[in-house]
């Protein structure tokens, strides 16, 4: 049998003028079936291969079809769509500090229930909004847990009650630092005992100080995708020479002499280089709490400068000080070599009984890092510190409560315990100029930093 050919022009199936005057010198038999075949295909419409009816013309005002002119329509070929990657959606993570959480008698016996037990949510209360908000909760506990069993004793030697702690973890602060000059105040048993405690509460991250046998010298604290390194140093433990028992056990800011331990107060440890660079290489952030300064003074050192321009050289992103019991300033350092820090010199206390006016006034840290698909940064119009106030009262002192400056009144300064427990008077209108002096631009509010429906003042 010999194959027909066809072609599929736009009005249907025609035979090709060549192949049909072949057709003509077929045998009878074999060209009826050919003409057959034509015909019903023509005349019936039907499609093939895919082709629609053809189309019918007009001739005499009868409406016959024309095989010449069948349609054939392709059906357009419909690429399979690719499946694109979802869009990154932007977003930030937030972090809180808070300063030291320096525990005076008068508010350990705050804390003091009948029967003999302590509880210490008190502590906190206040903060629950923007403990909530934050994602990263960092607090300086000042004074060592150094073991319930060898009794509380407050200045010049601390041990706080472990039940101090508790508070913190209930709280949901993730971070603790415990590199302080108060940190040696009961011992290498007392270092012991603390990390024992921290055993029983896994869920947060401790930092400055470590057991002999662990594993890693660069604390990391995870945000979803993020890491952060979290690094805390001490200046000394209030001494000259740096005990053997606590070396490596205590991470130091200041140099100190490998045989005998004396301390080089003017010079900084070049293991904190060595770990910042470390860190550059385990966490996308890396942040520095350093316990550092001098006392009562609200402008820093310039050891305090110098080494923040070193840390900021070596790689920190975050700088947040700790230990002079008053707020400094919050600048952003330019080192050298272009790297750039946000730099909180001084938190200042977060809770404390202590006889100074300006110790009363303190900062909380609060940093906004903003994540986009290939970067992480500080952002700089939300970040700053929110102003707070340590309000105790006297007669006995006992501790009553943390609040932001924003909520408080003066007739709350009229009635601080300061006044009579410290001979010192206190008033709203200094505690606002002295922020201003201090903090200045970067002063937040909670409205800055809580969602709406938040950010309603809770005195």
């Amino acid at each position: 049998m010999f194959p027909v050919l066809f072609h599929f022009n736009r009005k249907g199936p025609v035979m090709r003028k060549s192949t049909f005057a072949r057709a003509l010198l077929l045998p009878p038999l074999v060209l009826a079936c050919v003409l057959s075949v034509s015909l019903i295909t023509s005349e019936t419409g039907l499609p093939v291969s895919g082709q629609s009816q053809g189309t019918t013309i007009e001739s005499q005002g009868t409406e016959v079809s024309h095989p010449d002119d069948a349609v054939v329509e392709t059906i357009p070929h419909q690429a399979e769509e690719t499946p694109q990657e979802p869009h990154f959606q932007e977003y930030d993570i937030s972090l809180m500090a808070l300063g030291d959480n320096l525990m005076h008698m008068g508010i350990v016996y705050t804390g003091r229930r009948e029967g003999g037990a302590y509880d210490y949510s008190f502590l906190f209360q206040g903060m629950e909004d923007c403990l909530a908000a934050a994602d990263i909760k960092i607090i300086n506990q000042e004074t060592i847990f150094g073991g319930n069993q060898l009794g509380f004793s407050g200045y010049p030697y601390f041990n706080s009650p472990t039940e101090i702690g508790d508070a913190i973890a209930a709280a949901e602060f993730n971070v603790v630092l415990h590199a302080t000059n108060h940190t040696a105040d009961q011992g290498i048993e007392g270092l012991n005992n603390c990390l024992s405690y921290w055993e029983s509460h896994p869920e947060v991250l401790v930092t400055g100080i470590r057991s002999e046998t662990a594993p890693d010298r660069i604390p990391l604290l995870s945000v979803g995708d993020i890491n952060f390194a979290i690094l805390n140093y001490t200046y000394g433990p209030n001494m000259s020479a740096l005990a053997p028992e606590f070396r490596g056990r205590l991470d130091m800011l200041c140099a100190y002499d490998a045989e005998s331990g004396a301390i080089d107060f003017t010079s900084l440890n070049p293991q904190v280089l060595e770990d910042i660079e470390e860190a550059r290489e385990l966490a996308e952030i890396v942040i520095v709490c350093p316990h550092w300064g001098t006392e009562y003074e609200t402008v820093p050192s310039s050891y305090q400068r110098s080494f923040a321009a070193e840390m900021t050289e070596a790689g920190a992103d975050l700088i947040i000080g700790t230990h002079p019991h008053v707020p400094q300033p919050v600048e952003w350092v330019t080192a050298e070599n272009g790297n750039t820090s946000l730099c909180y010199f001084s938190l200042g206390n977060y809770v404390s009984t202590q006889k100074q006016a300006l110790c009363m006034l303190e900062e909380m840290a609060w940093v906004t890092f903003h994540v986009t698909e290939n970067s992480i940064s500080i952002s700089p119009g939300e970040s700053g510190v929110v102003p707070l106030v340590c309000h105790y009262r006297s007669g006995p002192v006992r501790l009553e409560k943390v609040y932001l400056l924003e909520d408080y009144t003066e007739e709350m300064a009229a009635r601080h315990g300061i006044h009579s427990y410290g001979g010192v008077a206190l008033h709203l209108e200094d505690l606002r100029n002295w922020s201003k002096e201090i903090m200045g631009d970067f002063i937040l509010k909670k409205s800055d930093i809580l969602p709406e429906d938040l950010s309603v003042s809770q005195p």
